[in-house]
């Protein structure tokens, strides 16, 4: 009779270590996913892009680039 009462406690103390080791990993997953779902799902909102127009700049300034340049050159002219 004592070694069959070995044998059924190293059954059931395998068992219990079993029973044990699973519990522990359902605790380690339940305390993972609680903090994965705590903040909710929220709806992504849709920002809607700004659009910036910007104004073109004034006819005068096709005329400023020759007029500087025959400056240039009146006063390259004018040193000779």
């Amino acid at each position: 009779m004592g070694a069959l009462n070995l044998c059924m406690s190293r059954k059931k103390g395998r068992i219990l270590e079993d029973t044990m080791k699973k519990l522990a990993l359902a605790a380690a997953l339940s305390v993972v996913a609680t903090g994965a779902f705590a903040g909710g799902y929220v709806e992504p909102t849709v920002v809607e892009p700004v659009v910036i127009v910007e104004d073109t700049s004034s006819s005068a300034g096709g005329i400023i680039v020759p007029v500087i340049a025959l400056i240039l050159i009146a006063a390259a002219l004018h040193h000779n």
